[in-house]
């Protein structure tokens, strides 16, 4: 966890958001990432905002939202307060996906559980009793 300073260097923000140095760039260059600021000798130092912003964006992007819709988040996020119904909704159509591939995997999870199941009682032997010991 970052200590709490009024900026940060890049390094410091690629060890606390997993972000590349080359995806913390590309971020700022298609808009993701507001411009960050510079000090004198132009190096880039982040704010405690920007790093709370990458936090969400690597939410986002950790659950499979693609760049377009994180972008659309973005500016609306950017955009001010009237916007707050259009990122509730944009929000919850993305949470609706999340749960259905969780659902997905779960239901996958219970199939590969079947099958753990089906081959230690082929190895065990009918009868056997797993974890007796």
């Amino acid at each position: 966890m970052l200590p709490r300073v009024s900026v940060y260097t890049p390094g410091q923000v690629v060890e606390e958001t997993g972000f590349s140095l080359d995806t913390l760039r590309y971020y700022e260059r298609i808009g993701l990432l507001e411009r960050v600021g510079r000090n004198a000798a132009g190096q880039r130092r982040f704010t405690q905002r920007d790093v709370g912003w990458l936090g969400m964006l690597r939410c986002l992007r950790d659950t499979g939202m693609p760049i377009a819709e994180m972008l659309r988040f973005a500016e609306l996020t950017r955009a001010g307060d009237h916007t707050v119904r259009d990122r509730i909704a944009l929000l919850e159509a993305h949470d609706r996906r999340v749960r259905e591939q969780v659902d997905t995997l779960l239901e996958k999870q219970r199939a590969i559980r079947n099958k753990i199941d089906y081959y230690h009682s082929v190895v065990d032997g009918p009868g056997a009793c797993r974890n007796a010991g």
